[in-house]
């Protein structure tokens, strides 16, 4: 058999592929530099146009754009008025900002279990999961796969719950043909370099209620108005602005939303291609019984942000620490999404203890990511797939 590279064989590469990256071409760089020359870089006509190109995309009423993911979600927390003695049920596999918003606003994150199969959120925890003091949900389309969400609409709707969709994976993907962005009370979307279009930071919120989308455009911007419908003193003194509601500085830059624009024009190629090699993993793993790979709903075309392994470790002779040591001996990078969130020193010391969603912490210990971004070439692909089968073989029982 041959001899991992960590044991000291020869790695599957020479250069190493990292799980995600960003694909910014000369074509976004020149849309950034053209609003670098121009009178306006921030608050200018390059914000409004991409909120407009993302109804357009997405089919939602209302879009607003911020700094980053994580404020989209703390302004949706916000707008759906979410303060102290409110419990908002959130995902437990996710990155912590999703539920780290609730607490900005002085609310108890509850956290739901996973459906084993999917990964997302399930919607019999979520039921178990209500009392008089749930105000709201915000469920993650983890990996980019759609969430169940007619049925958590349904859950919401019974229970007059607020629905924040945190769409940060899944721009790009469709629920029963419908874009996300569009479906939920309001849907957050992150910006971040490795996700599927990027502007190195940013994020948004798009809504069809004009109540939502009227408040989440004051929030965004401390709290002040130029709206004289929503001022206390209006006057017709064109300089004049008035604070309303105690908001914070939440803006992004025109040459951000430039890069955007020009990423969300490739956002159709961006899928496909993602789709591709999410399409060519599932090929290769199909025979290989000590790998479980996430299965989809048929209701979510996805546009895959991650590409998740699970290792069946009662058929290997290895720990998952021993597994992802291996794979980036080989020079292919994975990455583990996400430790269940009240796992973190924060939450442990809000009171929070291990147990509470058990589907959750047993997938947390068997997954990796490898690598999946549109920039990804057949071969390196192939390469990932070798490393994948070699690890595999080697620690096989």
């Amino acid at each position: 058999m041959e001899q991992l590279a960590i044991f000291g064989g020869t790695p599957v590469r020479e250069t190493t592929i990292c799980y995600g990256r960003q694909c910014i071409q000369e074509d976004d760089i020149a849309a950034v530099a053209e609003t670098l020359r121009s009178n306006l870089i921030t608050c200018g006509p390059r914000v409004t146009q991409f909120e407009q190109e993302l109804c357009e995309y997405t089919g939602a009423k209302y879009a607003v754009v911020v700094s980053n993911g994580t404020a989209a979600l703390h302004l949706a927390a916000l707008a759906a008025e979410i303060g102290p003695g409110d419990e908002v049920i959130v995902s437990s596999i996710t990155f912590a900002a999703s539920s780290n918003s609730v607490l900005y606003c002085g609310g108890t994150p509850v956290f739901a279990d996973i459906n084993p199969e999917t990964y997302n959120i399930d919607p019999a925890s979520i039921r178990k999961l209500i009392t008089p003091k749930t105000k709201a949900v915000v469920a993650v389309d983890f990996t980019g796969q759609a969430t169940e969400l007619d049925e958590i609409r349904a859950i919401c709707k019974e229970h007059n719950l607020i629905l924040i969709e945190d769409a940060a994976h899944s721009i790009g993907t469709k629920y029963k043909g419908q874009d996300v962005g569009s479906i939920a009370d309001m849907t957050c979307f992150s910006f971040h370099p490795v996700k599927t279009i990027t502007a190195g930071e940013g994020g948004a919120i798009t809504t069809n209620d004009e109540a939502l989308y009227r408040k989440l455009l004051r929030l965004r911007t401390h709290g002040i108005t130029r709206n004289p419908d929503e001022m206390a003193h209006p006057t017709d003194d064109p300089w004049y602005q008035e604070q309303v509601d105690l908001g914070y500085n939440y803006r992004m830059t025109d040459f951000q939303a430039a890069l955007l624009i020009s990423q969300l024009h490739k956002l159709p190629a961006f899928s496909a291609r993602r789709k591709e090699i999410v399409a060519m993993y599932d090929q290769a793993f199909a025979d290989v019984p000590e790998i479980f790979v996430q299965k989809e709903i048929p209701e979510s075309d996805t546009t895959r942000h991650l590409y998740i392994i699970r290792l069946n470790l009662d058929m290997l002779n290895c720990t998952r620490r021993e597994f992802f040591d291996a794979m980036s001996a080989e020079h292919v990078q994975p990455q583990v999404h996400y430790l269940p969130v009240y796992w973190h020193s924060y939450y442990e010391k809000l009171g929070y203890q291990k147990g509470l969603c058990p589907e959750a912490e047993k997938l947390y210990s068997e997954i990796m990511s490898i690598p999946l971004y549109p920039a990804l070439t057949d071969a390196e692909v192939q390469d990932t797939i070798t490393a994948v089968k070699k690890v595999v073989a080697y620690y096989r029982k």
